[in-house]
Protein backbone atom coordinates (compact mmCIF):
# COMPACT_ATOMS: atom_id res chain seq x y z
CA UNK A 1 0.00 0.00 0.00
CA UNK A 2 1.39 3.39 -1.04
CA UNK A 3 1.95 5.85 1.83
CA UNK A 4 0.61 9.37 1.27
CA UNK A 5 3.13 12.13 1.60
CA UNK A 6 2.97 14.15 4.79
CA UNK A 7 2.38 17.35 2.82
CA UNK A 8 -0.74 15.91 1.17
CA UNK A 9 -2.11 14.71 4.51
CA UNK A 10 -1.54 18.12 6.06
CA UNK A 11 -3.27 19.86 3.13
CA UNK A 12 -6.31 17.58 3.45
CA UNK A 13 -6.54 18.25 7.19
CA UNK A 14 -6.30 22.00 6.63
CA UNK A 15 -9.12 21.94 4.03
CA UNK A 16 -11.36 19.95 6.36
CA UNK A 17 -10.71 22.41 9.18
CA UNK A 18 -11.56 25.39 6.97
CA UNK A 19 -14.79 23.75 5.80
CA UNK A 20 -15.89 23.00 9.34
CA UNK A 21 -15.07 26.54 10.39
CA UNK A 22 -17.27 27.98 7.66
CA UNK A 23 -20.20 25.53 7.83
CA UNK A 24 -20.43 25.36 11.62
CA UNK A 25 -21.52 28.98 12.31
CA UNK A 26 -23.83 28.93 9.27
CA UNK A 27 -25.58 25.80 10.49
CA UNK A 28 -25.91 27.24 13.99
CA UNK A 29 -27.38 30.47 12.62
CA UNK A 30 -29.87 28.50 10.52
CA UNK A 31 -30.89 26.49 13.58
CA UNK A 32 -31.42 29.67 15.61
CA UNK A 33 -33.48 31.23 12.82
CA UNK A 34 -35.62 28.12 12.59
CA UNK A 35 -36.19 28.12 16.35
CA UNK A 36 -37.14 31.80 16.27
CA UNK A 37 -39.55 31.08 13.44
CA UNK A 38 -41.21 28.28 15.37
CA UNK A 39 -41.52 30.46 18.48
CA UNK A 40 -43.07 33.32 16.50
CA UNK A 41 -45.53 31.05 14.69
CA UNK A 42 -46.87 29.74 18.02
CA UNK A 43 -48.53 33.09 18.79
CA UNK A 44 -52.07 33.16 17.24
CA UNK A 45 -53.16 36.12 15.19
CA UNK A 46 -55.71 38.54 16.67
CA UNK A 47 -59.26 37.30 16.26
CA UNK A 48 -58.17 33.68 15.80
CA UNK A 49 -60.25 32.40 18.73
CA UNK A 50 -63.56 33.28 17.09
CA UNK A 51 -62.52 31.71 13.80
CA UNK A 52 -61.26 28.59 15.56
CA UNK A 53 -64.68 28.17 17.17
CA UNK A 54 -66.27 28.36 13.72
CA UNK A 55 -63.76 25.85 12.36
CA UNK A 56 -64.63 23.50 15.22
CA UNK A 57 -68.33 23.79 14.37
CA UNK A 58 -67.60 22.77 10.79
CA UNK A 59 -65.33 19.97 12.01
CA UNK A 60 -68.23 18.64 14.08
CA UNK A 61 -70.28 18.33 10.90
CA UNK A 62 -67.58 16.48 8.97
CA UNK A 63 -66.64 14.30 11.92
CA UNK A 64 -70.20 13.01 12.26
CA UNK A 65 -71.09 13.04 8.57
CA UNK A 66 -68.51 10.45 7.46
CA UNK A 67 -69.37 7.57 9.83
CA UNK A 68 -73.13 8.13 9.50
CA UNK A 69 -72.99 8.07 5.70
CA UNK A 70 -70.81 4.94 5.89
CA UNK A 71 -73.58 3.25 7.87
CA UNK A 72 -76.25 4.48 5.46
CA UNK A 73 -74.33 3.30 2.39
CA UNK A 74 -73.74 -0.12 3.89
CA UNK A 75 -77.39 -0.52 4.92
CA UNK A 76 -78.92 0.66 1.66
CA UNK A 77 -76.55 -1.40 -0.53
CA UNK A 78 -76.80 -4.61 1.50
CA UNK A 79 -78.80 -7.56 0.25
CA UNK A 80 -82.30 -7.08 1.62
CA UNK A 81 -81.04 -4.20 3.73
CA UNK A 82 -79.53 -6.63 6.22
CA UNK A 83 -75.98 -6.52 7.61
CA UNK A 84 -74.04 -9.06 9.67
CA UNK A 85 -74.28 -8.22 13.34
CA UNK A 86 -70.52 -7.68 13.62
CA UNK A 87 -70.50 -5.19 10.72
CA UNK A 88 -73.52 -3.32 12.05
CA UNK A 89 -71.96 -3.09 15.51
CA UNK A 90 -68.68 -1.76 14.10
CA UNK A 91 -70.41 0.90 12.00
CA UNK A 92 -72.68 1.89 14.87
CA UNK A 93 -69.75 2.25 17.27
CA UNK A 94 -67.96 4.59 14.85
CA UNK A 95 -71.07 6.78 14.75
CA UNK A 96 -71.41 6.71 18.53
CA UNK A 97 -67.78 7.76 19.03
CA UNK A 98 -68.12 10.61 16.52
CA UNK A 99 -71.31 11.92 18.15
CA UNK A 100 -69.73 11.73 21.61
CA UNK A 101 -66.69 13.66 20.38
CA UNK A 102 -68.83 16.33 18.74
CA UNK A 103 -71.00 16.63 21.85
CA UNK A 104 -67.93 17.13 24.05
CA UNK A 105 -66.81 20.14 21.97
CA UNK A 106 -70.15 21.96 22.20
CA UNK A 107 -70.23 25.07 24.41
CA UNK A 108 -71.85 24.67 27.80
CA UNK A 109 -75.55 25.48 27.88
CA UNK A 110 -76.30 28.40 30.21
CA UNK A 111 -78.49 27.58 33.15
CA UNK A 112 -82.06 28.78 32.97
CA UNK A 113 -82.50 32.01 34.92
CA UNK A 114 -84.70 31.69 37.95
CA UNK A 115 -87.98 33.57 37.71
CA UNK A 116 -88.61 35.57 40.88
CA UNK A 117 -91.83 34.87 42.66
CA UNK A 118 -94.06 37.91 42.74
CA UNK A 119 -95.77 38.75 45.99
CA UNK A 120 -99.33 37.55 46.22
CA UNK A 121 -102.15 40.03 46.27
CA UNK A 122 -103.22 40.73 49.86
CA UNK A 123 -106.63 39.66 50.94
CA UNK A 124 -109.32 42.24 50.55
CA UNK A 125 -110.64 43.84 53.71
CA UNK A 126 -114.21 43.26 54.53
CA UNK A 127 -116.45 46.07 53.39
CA UNK A 128 -118.34 47.34 56.41
CA UNK A 129 -122.05 47.58 56.07
CA UNK A 130 -123.31 51.10 56.54
CA UNK A 131 -126.67 51.93 57.89
CA UNK A 132 -129.05 53.76 55.66
CA UNK A 133 -126.99 52.74 52.60
CA UNK A 134 -128.66 51.44 49.52
CA UNK A 135 -128.03 47.66 49.37
CA UNK A 136 -127.55 47.71 45.61
CA UNK A 137 -124.92 50.45 45.75
CA UNK A 138 -122.99 48.57 48.45
CA UNK A 139 -122.97 45.41 46.34
CA UNK A 140 -121.72 47.27 43.25
CA UNK A 141 -118.89 48.91 45.23
CA UNK A 142 -117.78 45.58 46.66
CA UNK A 143 -117.90 44.02 43.19
CA UNK A 144 -115.69 46.78 41.78
CA UNK A 145 -113.04 46.20 44.47
CA UNK A 146 -113.04 42.46 43.94
CA UNK A 147 -112.84 42.89 40.16
CA UNK A 148 -109.78 45.10 40.44
CA UNK A 149 -108.10 42.56 42.72
CA UNK A 150 -108.74 39.72 40.29
CA UNK A 151 -107.32 41.82 37.45
CA UNK A 152 -104.14 42.45 39.47
CA UNK A 153 -103.76 38.71 40.14
CA UNK A 154 -104.11 37.92 36.44
CA UNK A 155 -101.53 40.57 35.60
CA UNK A 156 -99.01 39.17 38.09
CA UNK A 157 -99.50 35.66 36.72
CA UNK A 158 -99.05 36.94 33.18
CA UNK A 159 -95.77 38.62 34.12
CA UNK A 160 -94.40 35.38 35.57
CA UNK A 161 -95.51 33.37 32.55
CA UNK A 162 -93.90 35.96 30.26
CA UNK A 163 -90.43 35.32 31.72
CA UNK A 164 -90.58 31.56 31.27
CA UNK A 165 -90.83 31.52 27.43
CA UNK A 166 -87.91 33.94 27.16
CA UNK A 167 -85.61 31.74 29.24
CA UNK A 168 -86.78 28.63 27.43
CA UNK A 169 -86.16 30.20 24.02
CA UNK A 170 -82.63 31.22 24.95
CA UNK A 171 -81.73 27.73 26.17
CA UNK A 172 -83.28 26.11 23.10
CA UNK A 173 -81.12 28.24 20.78
CA UNK A 174 -77.95 27.48 22.75
CA UNK A 175 -78.53 23.73 22.95
CA UNK A 176 -79.91 23.18 19.44
CA UNK A 177 -76.85 21.32 18.18
CA UNK A 178 -76.84 19.10 21.26
CA UNK A 179 -80.48 18.22 20.71
CA UNK A 180 -79.75 17.42 17.07
CA UNK A 181 -76.87 15.11 18.02
CA UNK A 182 -78.99 13.28 20.58
CA UNK A 183 -81.84 12.83 18.09
CA UNK A 184 -79.40 11.59 15.45
CA UNK A 185 -78.03 8.98 17.84
CA UNK A 186 -81.55 7.66 18.49
CA UNK A 187 -82.23 7.47 14.75
CA UNK A 188 -78.97 5.57 14.21
CA UNK A 189 -79.87 3.10 16.96
CA UNK A 190 -83.18 2.46 15.22
CA UNK A 191 -81.43 1.91 11.89
CA UNK A 192 -78.98 -0.57 13.41
CA UNK A 193 -81.90 -2.57 14.80
CA UNK A 194 -83.59 -2.49 11.38
CA UNK A 195 -80.55 -3.77 9.47
CA UNK A 196 -80.21 -6.73 11.84
CA UNK A 197 -83.92 -7.49 12.29
CA UNK A 198 -84.41 -9.62 9.19
CA UNK A 199 -87.27 -7.35 8.10
CA UNK A 200 -86.35 -5.36 4.98
CA UNK A 201 -89.41 -3.11 5.28
CA UNK A 202 -87.93 -1.40 8.36
CA UNK A 203 -84.74 -0.25 6.66
CA UNK A 204 -85.92 2.57 4.39
CA UNK A 205 -88.01 4.38 7.06
CA UNK A 206 -85.15 4.08 9.56
CA UNK A 207 -82.59 5.29 7.00
CA UNK A 208 -84.84 8.22 6.09
CA UNK A 209 -84.97 9.23 9.75
CA UNK A 210 -81.16 9.16 9.91
CA UNK A 211 -80.85 11.35 6.80
CA UNK A 212 -83.33 13.78 8.34
CA UNK A 213 -81.29 13.76 11.55
CA UNK A 214 -78.16 14.64 9.59
CA UNK A 215 -79.95 17.55 7.92
CA UNK A 216 -81.16 18.74 11.33
CA UNK A 217 -77.61 18.65 12.66
CA UNK A 218 -76.16 20.57 9.71
CA UNK A 219 -78.84 23.26 9.88
CA UNK A 220 -78.56 23.54 13.68
CA UNK A 221 -74.80 24.11 13.44
CA UNK A 222 -75.05 26.48 10.48
CA UNK A 223 -77.69 28.61 12.19
CA UNK A 224 -76.58 28.31 15.80
CA UNK A 225 -72.83 27.75 15.52
CA UNK A 226 -71.84 31.39 15.12
CA UNK A 227 -70.80 30.89 11.51
CA UNK A 228 -70.61 33.83 9.09
CA UNK A 229 -73.61 34.41 6.84
CA UNK A 230 -73.18 33.03 3.32
CA UNK A 231 -72.53 35.63 0.63
CA UNK A 232 -72.84 33.61 -2.58
CA UNK A 233 -75.09 35.52 -5.00
CA UNK A 234 -78.39 33.75 -5.51
CA UNK A 235 -78.58 32.12 -2.09
CA UNK A 236 -81.62 33.06 0.01
CA UNK A 237 -81.13 34.72 3.36
CA UNK A 238 -80.88 32.26 6.22
CA UNK A 239 -83.53 32.42 8.94
CA UNK A 240 -82.46 33.34 12.45
CA UNK A 241 -82.95 31.21 15.53
CA UNK A 242 -85.35 32.38 18.24
CA UNK A 243 -83.61 34.57 20.79
CA UNK A 244 -84.32 35.68 24.30
CA UNK A 245 -86.20 38.77 23.10
CA UNK A 246 -89.52 37.07 22.52
CA UNK A 247 -92.73 39.12 22.36
CA UNK A 248 -94.55 39.60 25.63
CA UNK A 249 -97.67 37.63 26.24
CA UNK A 250 -100.81 39.73 26.63
CA UNK A 251 -102.31 39.71 30.11
CA UNK A 252 -105.73 38.14 30.24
Amino acid sequence: MRVLPARRIASSALCATLLLGIAGPAAGAAGRDSARGRTHAAAPVPGADALLAQVQSLANISGVLAPVTDLLNAALKADGGQLPAADATKLAQAVKDAIAKATATLPAVPAAPSVPTLPSTPALPAVPSLKNTDERGDTEERGDVEGRARAEERGNAGQQDDKAPRAKGSRAAANLAGDALAALQKAVDTLVKAVTSGDATQVVPAATAVVTGLVNLVVAIVLGGGLPAPNLPGLPALPSLPSASLPSLPAT
